[in-house]
């Protein structure tokens, strides 16, 4: 037996709550679970879908119960049905259809990565505080119901002074193959796509970093495969994130401290359980009722609506500066690989 004691989850509501009406740009995989995800645990409605192609956009709006299709981001952001526009375009996308809706007043949740740079992201954040309208990363893994729940035991204090944080996020990909994840005009790699979960893990653990050590590999093309990355923040906290395209991990994160740890028992990315250990026992957190998989997107939705509701104009658990000191790490990963 243990004394341990967890908080309650502090995730926004999925039903009962504020609502708006969602476009999204960009009729891809993400794009659909995200809709799915919505329809079918939220009171939060997708109406709108823009692409350059109309049969796409079409195909998509039959697919997945959405009124509207549109074939340009432009006419979609500027329809006055749309409160909100959900960016799902490859990576160097982000910028410019992050800004059509920002300049047609409408709030934005960007798929992660935000942008592909660090300049990109302070141009981002800039374009919104002029127009008064939230912009938000998808870094959908902050809102799950286990993240609330590790951010309070930190908070807590307990497991003391955090002192080392560890997280790998890593998937094989067939790299002869075509597709974003290999095309180096669409941000292909590892580091943007899947190594931003490890290098947010480890920053949402320790802080945000000031010291880079890292090593790894990037084709001629400039395709990243893998990458480590060892980082130091001003207090002294040390992280190691790994990622890679040539092998598939557990996906896990550790957070140790002065007084215990918490170690995700399942993939960090998605909706997890986790271990806490401390002087007074071990414990496990788990919540069954929690949607699995990709159903929790819809926890990142709930959340930013309660947010324009409230009148912020940046996420309070995972801001515009959070997101940009993850591009800042990736950019001092990337300047330290090798090319193979």
């Amino acid at each position: 037996m243990t004394s341990l004691i967890f908080p309650t989850a502090t995730t926004t509501p999925l039903r009962g709550g504020p609502t708006l009406r969602w476009g999204v740009i960009g009729p891809g995989e993400i794009a659909g679970d995200f809709t799915d995800a919505l329809h079918a645990h939220t009171d939060q409605r997708v109406v709108a879908v823009a692409s350059r192609s109309l049969d796409r956009a079409e195909a998509f709006a039959r697919g997945h119960g959405v009124d509207s299709a549109f074939d340009s981001a432009e006419a979609m952001a500027a329809s006055p049905d749309v409160d909100v526009v959900y960016v799902a375009t490859p990576h160097t996308r982000h910028l410019p259809d992050a800004l059509t809706a920002i300049a047609a007043g409408k709030h934005v949740l960007i798929e992660k990565p935000l942008a592909t740079t660090t300049a990109e992201a302070d141009e981002i954040a800039a374009a919104a505080e002029s127009a008064g309208v939230l912009a938000m990363e998808a870094l959908w893994t902050r809102y799950l119901p286990h993240t609330t729940v590790i951010a309070q035991l930190l908070a807590d204090g307990a497991i003391g002074d955090v002192r080392l944080a560890t997280a790998d996020v890593a998937w094989a990909n067939d790299l002869s193959a075509p597709g974003r994840m290999t095309d180096p005009a669409l941000g292909g790699g590892a580091l943007l796509d899947i190594g931003v979960y490890a290098f947010w893990f480890t920053q949402f653990a320790a802080g945000h970093p000031v010291e880079w050590r890292a090593t790894g590999s990037t084709r001629a093309d400039g395709v990243d495969l893998d990458a480590a990355v060892v980082t130091r923040t001003a207090d002294g906290v040390l992280a190691s994130a790994a990622t890679s395209l040539l092998a598939t991990s557990p996906g896990l994160g550790t957070i140790a401290g002065s007084a215990g740890s918490i170690r995700t028992l399942e993939n960090l990315v998605f909706p997890a359980s986790f271990e806490l250990a401390t002087a007074d026992g071990t414990a496990v957190w788990s919540d069954p009722t929690v949607p699995a998989g990709r159903r929790g997107l819809a926890y990142q939705a709930a959340a930013l609506s309660s947010f324009v509701a409230q009148g912020l104009r940046d996420s309070p658990l995972h801001s515009l500066a959070d997101s940009r000191s993850l591009l800042a790490t990736i950019e001092a990963t990337r300047a330290s690989l090798t090319v193979v």
